[in-house]
């Protein structure tokens, strides 16, 4: 099995850890997104959207992170069950966190990113600063319902049932992404900030590793080196329909 992977996708990152972690055997195949490798003919081959991450398993061709999880689960019993429990309960819970991450973790907290961060440092504009607060409260809200409802108890550990499943290592990933456009999404947080200690510390090395560019860009406080990865990166978001935000 083949697995194509950019970890400047957090769903990249959550499967490139969850593969480590549970020693899958598998071949990882680096797609470069900043010099537009998955927007060429032989990767569409691979996969229709061109989009990473996906995989490849002796034929079978399959994208979305969700669905190549419980394929993962389903084809593989070696992998430990606390990921994604055989109980019909505990694994309609991680399921129930699964469906909500999209609307409710995803989509708040790279909004924000994109708004406060991407766009302006790729245009060479300043973010549009009503847009921020509105995002920014957008994700103040979704961090709330997270530390609130999904961590409700100061002894809860991990998101959906006792152990840690998949669902811990996604919504992780996920809330990386806003610190590179300096918001500590962990400050204030106690809930939240032991949840996320425990999930690198059941993860690593793997979630360090994973992370290691995010950690470079948090560290620099936004700002990149590299004027390679800005020339192709900007190319790759007008591709992608963001031109408007340039012009």
């Amino acid at each position: 099995m083949k697995f194509y992977f950019d970890l400047l996708s957090q769903p990249s990152r959550a499967l490139y850890i969850f593969l480590k972690v549970t020693k899958t055997p598998v071949e990882f195949v680096k797609i470069d997104l900043k010099r537009l490798e998955h927007l060429t003919n032989e990767f569409k081959a691979v996969n229709r959207f061109q989009k990473v991450p996906c995989i490849v398993d002796n034929g079978f061709k399959l994208s979305e992170s969700v669905a190549i999880f419980r394929y993962l689960m389903q084809s593989n019993p070696n992998i430990s069950e606390n990921w994604y429990p055989k109980d019909a309960k505990s694994r309609a819970l991680v399921d129930e966190f699964l469906e909500y991450q999209h609307i409710g973790v995803r989509y708040p907290c790279a909004i924000y990113f994109q708004t406060k961060w991407l766009l302006p440092t790729f245009s060479g504009k300043p973010p549009n600063e009503k847009k921020v607060r509105e995002y920014e409260n957008l994700m103040i809200k979704s961090l709330d319902t997270f530390e609130n409802i999904w961590l409700a108890s100061d002894q809860k550990e991990f998101l959906a049932t006792k152990e840690i499943s998949f669902a811990d290592i996604l919504a992780c990933c996920e809330l990386e992404q806003p610190r590179m456009a300096d918001f500590d999404t962990f400050k204030d947080r106690p809930r939240l900030k032991k949840w996320h200690e425990k999930v690198k510390k059941e993860t690593n090395p793997y979630y360090d590793e994973a992370h290691k560019n995010v950690y470079d860009i948090i560290q620099s406080k936004g700002k990149l080196s590299s004027k390679f990865d800005l020339v192709f990166i900007y190319r790759y978001l007008r591709y992608i329909k963001f031109k408007k935000f340039f012009e």
